[in-house]
Parts: structure tokens; C-alpha cells; sequence
């Protein structure tokens, strides 16, 4: 489930790397509002598993969560199932700027 307002509230988040919206690039896999909108569950992925700043990454991703009025809670999962693919995840936008076509 993908919760547009969520992902609209998350599209500031950028890449630590790329500096492109996680949102845009595809790594959010899951967004929804739980506890009637009083708490928040996001399920993401990286653009490597091996990023080496997926701890901090992640946490901004939580933090801002947190910072959307009336959310009181943010639970994020980190996944690597399915793998991020920006050739099927990834906005046309940003296609167009890594040269994927």
C-alpha cells in the first residue's frame, strides 16, 4: 500500500548520494498511516545493500515521518526484496536524468 499523501510528505527526502528524491528514484515500497493516522509504517529499500549510510538515511526517513502533524509514532523497514530496479521503479523524470532508456 502506497499512501500518496505519505509519499507527497516524504518526497523532500532525497538520496544521500544522488541527491534525487526517494520517492522519485522508487525506494519507497510501502507507505501507510496506522493507529487512525496517528502513527506511520514505511517500507524502503536502498539504492545499494551496501550503503554506508543506511543507519542515517533511513533515520531522516523516520524523522520526517515524525515531523507530519499528528503522526506520534514511524516505524521503517529496511528491505531488499524486490531488488530496486530504476529501470521499472524509478519516475520518468528521473530516467531522463540517469540516461535510462
Amino acid at each position: 500500500m502506497r499512501d500518496e499523501v505519505l509519499l507527497e510528505w516524504l518526497h523532500p527526502v532525497q538520496d544521500p548520494e544522488m541527491f534525487i528524491s526517494i520517492v522519485d528514484l522508487g525506494l519507497i515500497y510501502e507507505a501507510a498511516f496506522t493507529n487512525e493516522k496517528k502513527g506511520a509504517d514505511v517500507k524502503m529499500t536502498l539504492t545499494s545493500p551496501h550503503c554506508p549510510v543506511a543507519d542515517s538515511f533511513v533515520a531522516n526517513v523516520k524523522n520526517r515521518l515524525l515531523e507530519y502533524p499528528g503522526i506520534e509514532s514511524a516505524e521503517v523497514q529496511l528491505v531488499f526484496e524486490p531488488k530496486w530496479d530504476p529501470k521499472t521503479m524509478a519516475s520518468d523524470e528521473v530516467k531522463d536524468r540517469l540516461g535510462i532508456w
